[in-house]
Order: structure tokens, then C-alpha cells, then sequence
């Protein structure tokens, strides 16, 4: 390879310069003391794993497993998987590596690597930060983490007009098993919904058992009260649908009660991840922006790989997305060469007072630091920091 070209990265894959990984890292720390000071416990997980570890999730959801890098470990000849996500980890450590009993809280932050951009991001190697709750089934544990989701967005990233989105995968498994579906017209119906395709839906259900009612549920996704109104007697009164309905209601009263400004919208076809979540979906969106900042739901049984099934709920953001665009300018202070005490004073008193201190070294000036901001200058006997002035 030519020299002019060793230089280059590939595709979606790229370095964080000062200016911008300051901000990222500021509030990669600013993130996780929120998480800790809501019972969230820090966890670190290797970068990569036997594949029979991260395939717990990948069975579930092929789309990780193609997202997933595989190479052979080189040691013991396995194939190894580089994480595409850190919840298979996780769900290992709470199932098998520090099996509570009760509720256990976990949080998390690393980079992730995907053989292919995600959505609409032209990175392949997100920095995920995320929160786990094992152990809990109820309602409750859903809004918790809705809950921590949202104020870690607001409060932490100080991010105005969010609009939370909630979807529940149970409705459409549950019409699916009712109306005895088979899977090619599963897969069909997924596609239709996904696509927000109403006329081919319509024409489509005509011909498929309670195809009114699958219509209905894409025809009124957005609108609870309209879709019960449109909606069979039958289905309404089948247990699993009504159970599935019913969650979403009371998630948005109680998140109402705690968020009063928030805007949420509902989507019950939205069917992202369909056959890796279980229950309750959720997903934070900013104006002009297509893709969620954060998102997360209901996995129950994750664990079962590891011979311990626990209901789960968590989300997850990349913070390469949260931090766009967000620069912080580094204020450097240049001291000049030389062991006086009273200089290195001055310079141990402005490294503590928070400000970054390089000392020349030998015989530099200050053309050496060419990022410099402030000097720290002899005046009338005492070291004071001065501004560089532009030219």
C-alpha cells in the first residue's frame, strides 16, 4: 500500500479528535453517575466472546447475528464474535457470572463493532451506553426504565422537545396465534406494517382470517381508543390481546403523571426487533431527526441460553449520535521552562484549579504549542495566567 494511503480508515469507521471526544467523554461520566445514583451498577464486558455466548440473542434475532463480526480465535481454534451488542453479554452475567436473586440493576458503556451500518448512521463501531433491569415483570419495571431513560436524556444531555414512542409487540403476536397465521403471512404482515403500506394491507387481509382486524390494527396504530372501536369483540376479549392492551395504557398514564410536557405517541405496529422483544417497546425521537436517540424494551427470557430465564426491560443509545456535532473548545495554559519552585507552584496550583498546563520542554517557545490559549507569565514577582491574544 502507498504511504499517501496507510493513513485512511474504512468505511464507517472513524477517529474522535479533542475537540469532540472532551464532550463525548465529559458525559460518557456524566451518564454513568446518573445510572449509579438510580441503583444501575456498572459492568465491563470483553470485546469479544465464543459466538455460542452472543448467539443467546442472535437466535432470536437474525439481524445481529449479520451484524456480528466472527473470526477464529487463534488459541483454541472456536469461533469467536466481536459484539454488535452488549445485552447478550449482560444477560450472561446476570444468568450465570452474578446470578441475584431479586431485581439487578446493571448500566454499561463500550464500543460496539457491526460488519454494517445501522439505519441511516454511517458508523459500523457505535459507543453504546445502556441500562438493564432483570428479575421483574411487571408494569413497573418498564416505567422505571422509561422513566431513567428519558431523565438521563433530558437532565444529562439537556435534550428539549422529546417525543417518546411506545409500541407493544404483544397485539400482533397475539392476533397472529389467534388467528392461526402461518409464517409466511406473519412475515408478510410484519413487512406490510413496517412499510406503513395501508393500501396493500387492506387488499392483502381481505383474504386472510380477522383480516379486519389486522387492518384495523395498522389503520389505527396510533389511536387506542379508535382502534378498540374498530376492533372484533373476539379479539378484544382474547386474553393475551387484552393483557398487551392494557400495558400500553397504563404505561402512558404513569408516564404521563411523571412527564407532564412529554409528547408520546403510540405505534403498535411498530415491529423493530420483532421476534427478539417481548412486550413493551419504546423509543425517544428529536425533531428533525428520522432515527431514535435512544430505544429499548421488554426481552423476557433472555437468560435461557444460559440456563437461567429471568424477565428483562432495557435501553440503549449510541453516544457518537447524542454527541453530533458537539464541539468543546480545550483551553491549554504554556509555562515556561525551568525548576524554580515558585514557578512549579504556579503550575501545580493551575493544574488544580482545573485548568490543562504544558510545560516547555529544553529550549521550545511557544510556537511549539500551537494550540495554546493562555500563558502563564511573570508579572511584578508573581506567575498570572494571560490570554493569547489572536493576531
Amino acid at each position: 500500500m502507498p504511504i499517501s494511503e496507510t493513513w485512511l480508515l474504512p468505511d464507517g469507521v472513524a477517529d474522535v479528535l479533542p475537540e469532540q471526544a472532551q464532550v463525548i467523554e465529559s458525559l460518557r461520566r456524566q451518564s454513568l453517575d446518573f445510572l449509579a445514583q438510580r441503583g444501575y451498577q456498572l459492568v465491563y464486558t470483553p470485546f469479544i466472546e465464543y459466538i455460542e455466548s452472543l448467539s443467546s440473542l442472535s437466535e432470536a434475532n437474525q439481524d445481529l447475528d449479520l451484524v456480528s463480526f466472527k473470526v477464529i480465535d487463534q488459541m483454541s481454534g472456536r469461533l469467536l464474535g466481536i459484539r454488535a451488542d452488549m445485552t447478550p453479554q449482560v444477560a450472561r452475567i446476570d444468568a450465570h457470572v452474578h446470578p441475584i436473586e431479586g431485581v439487578a440493576r446493571y448500566c454499561y458503556s463500550g464500543t460496539v463493532l457491526h460488519t454494517k451500518p445501522q439505519n441511516s448512521s454511517p458508523s459500523r463501531t457505535p459507543l453504546q451506553l445502556g441500562a438493564e433491569l432483570y428479575g421483574h415483570q411487571s408494569i413497573a419495571a418498564d416505567v422505571e426504565m422509561i422513566d431513567v431513560m428519558l431523565g438521563l436524556l433530558h437532565n444529562t444531555f439537556k435534550l428539549q422537545h422529546t417525543h417518546l414512542d411506545l409500541g407493544h409487540v404483544g397485539l400482533f403476536k397475539s392476533l397472529v396465534k389467534y388467528a392461526q397465521l402461518d409464517q409466511d403471512n406473519e412475515r408478510l404482515l410484519h413487512d406490510l406494517y413496517q412499510r406503513k403500506a395501508l393500501p396493500e394491507l387492506e387488499a392483502v387481509t381481505k383474504t386472510l382470517p380477522c383480516g379486519q382486524d389486522f387492518y384495523m390494527l395498522g389503520r389505527y396504530s396510533g389511536d387506542l381508543i379508535a382502534l378498540e372501536t374498530h376492533l372484533s369483540a373476539d379479539v378484544l376479549a382474547d386474553v393475551a390481546f387484552s393483557d398487551a392492551l392494557q400495558v400500553l395504557k397504563t404505561t402512558v398514564f404513569e408516564i404521563q403523571q411523571r412527564w407532564p410536557k412529554l409528547s408520546i405517541g403510540l405505534d403498535v405496529v411498530e415491529l423493530r426487533s420483532y421476534h427478539y422483544h417481548t412486550g413493551l417497546m419504546y423509543a425517544i425521537y428529536v425533531p428533525n431527526r428520522a432515527e431514535p436517540l435512544a430505544q429499548g424494551g421488554r426481552y423476557d427470557g433472555i437468560g435461557q441460553h444460559f440456563g437461567r430465564a429471568r424477565p428483562a426491560t432495557g435501553f440503549s443509545c449510541d453516544l457518537y449520535a447524542l454527541c453530533a456535532r458537539q464541539f468543546e473548545k480545550i483551553d491549554t495554559v504554556v509555562a515556561p521552562a525551568g525548576l524554580e519552585k515558585d514557578l512549579i507552584g504556579a503550575i501545580a496550583q493551575a493544574r488544580q484549579d482545573g485548568h490543562a498546563v504544558v510545560q516547555l520542554l529544553g529550549s521550545d517557545d511557544l510556537s511549539s504549542v500551537p494550540f495554546a490559549t493562555h500563558v502563564l507569565a511573570l508579572q511584578q514577582g508573581q506567575w498570572v495566567m494571560k490570554k493569547i491574544e489572536s493576531v
